[in-house]
Parts: structure tokens; sequence; C-alpha cells
């Protein structure tokens, strides 16, 4: 049993947004969910094609993935949005409009980002060579008071999805039958 909400995932790229994301909806089809997945990157492919990196238009993209969810969680599904969602007043914004909001902040130091970064952004976007590169040379402003905060330097991903669903669970949003949840582990 769930009720409809929004599971929000925020952090700089590269932390675990949406292995984490990918993580909790596979146990929430597992346990008969209904829950759909919205990614940042894949978001910008469809939803907001067209849209550039400029504040305003990366407000615009959030906006757009916070409209979705909150109609998916006003119908009975459980929404996840992955984004970097850099900017807390746009989050707070999104959170103003989703009745059961859950921010989950994904933490990680930028040595860490560096070194994960298969790509090389990261070492790019600090020598200069990358403007507007997010927690670099354009900020990122961590949430005040997430409901979640995971750091995936720190945790591996089993330990940072099972303080997620622990936390989901205390706010009432889920109860599941934990048998369904045997098979996943094995």
């Amino acid at each position: 049993m769930h009720k409809g909400f929004t599971l929000w995932f925020t952090g700089l790229s590269g932390a675990g947004k949406s292995t984490l994301s990918e993580m909790i909806e596979a146990r929430f089809q597992a346990c008969g969910a209904e829950v759909a997945r919205l990614d940042g990157d894949v978001v910008r492919t469809r939803l907001s094609k067209g849209l550039g990196f400029s504040k305003e238009d990366r407000d615009e993209n959030i906006r757009r993935i916070g409209f979705v969810c909150e109609l998916l969680s006003n119908h009975g599904v459980i929404a996840i949005a992955a984004a970097i969602s850099p900017y807390r007043a746009l989050r707070d914004e999104v959170r103003t409009g989703i009745h059961n909001f859950v921010e989950v902040y994904v933490t990680c130091p930028i040595d860490v980002l560096a070194e994960r970064d298969v790509k090389g952004l990261y070492k790019k976007a600090l020598a200069g060579e990358i403007p507007h590169f997010t927690g670099i040379s354009d900020p990122y402003e961590p949430p005040m008071a997430p409901e979640v905060v995971v750091d995936s330097s720190k945790e591996t991903p089993e330990e940072s999805l099972d303080k997620i669903w622990a936390t989901l669970e205390n706010l009432g949003l889920i109860s599941f039958d934990r048998s369904a949840l045997a098979y996943e582990r094995i």
C-alpha cells in the first residue's frame, strides 16, 4: 500500500541520484506499486527539449518536472524525480505544489565526483574549460532541511536505499508486505 507522493533526488552530477532512483523504482515495482521515474537527463531530451542551461532554462526545466510529479502524485502514483535542481528556491516552489514531497539530498565531495567522472567533465570544469558547470562555476544550493540525506562517498547504494525506505515508512507514505522484498536481495 502507498499514497501518491513525490520522491525528489537532488545533488551534484555524478553523486548517485540516477542510481538510487533506479534502485528504489525497482523496489517499488517489486512490491506492486504504481511508480513513475523522471530522470533529469532523459527529461532534457523529451519534456524539456530545447532548453539550455541558463538560470531561466534550468528553472523552467525544474518547474516542468515538478508539474509532472504533482499530476502523478495527485493520482496516487509514486513520482520519482532525479535532477540536479541546483536552486533551493525552485525546489521549494515545487515542494509547495505537491502535497507529499520528500526531498532526498545525495551529497558527495567534489574530489570524489571528479575521480568517478569517466567523461572527465569535472576536471575540465575545474580547469575552466566548461563554463556554467553546476557546483564548480555555477552554484548548487544544498537543501536546508531535506527529509533524507545520503552521502554516496560514505554509504553503499544499498545503505542509502534502506535509509530512504525507512524514512518513507516513518512518514506513513508506504507500507508493503516485506516478503516481496526478500526476493530482491537474493
